[in-house]
């Protein structure tokens, strides 16, 4: 069982950065795929980035360029740095994890945290 916990959401003004935070219990985190998703008020969760065990990284096309996905499996722990924000990034993200080491938009992640808001000001 994994237990996943989001921190580093806030305000930020648009051009800004924000740093987010999974700490993941339970034993071999090395081994899992982990993802963020998001969703915004009115819509439908969508993927936003993912790293394998292995450490390949995907990402949305709206993100390209701007988030990137990093782990620190000594801390157990999953970032997403994301640069340049935009008030459409506004959202809750969460923070997800696979048990089979997968990365990408249509793996059926195992684990879910309780996700951190994300508000982006114009």
């Amino acid at each position: 069982q994994v237990q996943l916990v989001e921190s580093g959401g806030g305000l930020v003004q648009a051009g800004g950065s924000l740093r987010l935070s999974c700490a993941a219990t339970g034993r071999n985190f090395n081994k899992y795929g982990m993802g963020w998703f998001r969703q915004a008020p009115g819509k439908e969760r969508e993927f936003v980035a993912a790293i394998s065990w292995r450490s390949s990284t995907a990402y949305a096309d709206s993100v390209k360029g701007r988030f990137t996905i990093s782990r620190d499996n000594a801390k157990n722990t999953v970032y997403l740095q994301m640069n340049s924000l935009k008030p459409e990034d506004t959202a809750v993200y969460y923070c997800t994890a696979d048990e089979y080491g997968r990365a990408g938009p249509y793996v059926q992640y195992d684990y879910w945290g309780q996700g951190t808001q994300v508000t982006v000001s114009s």
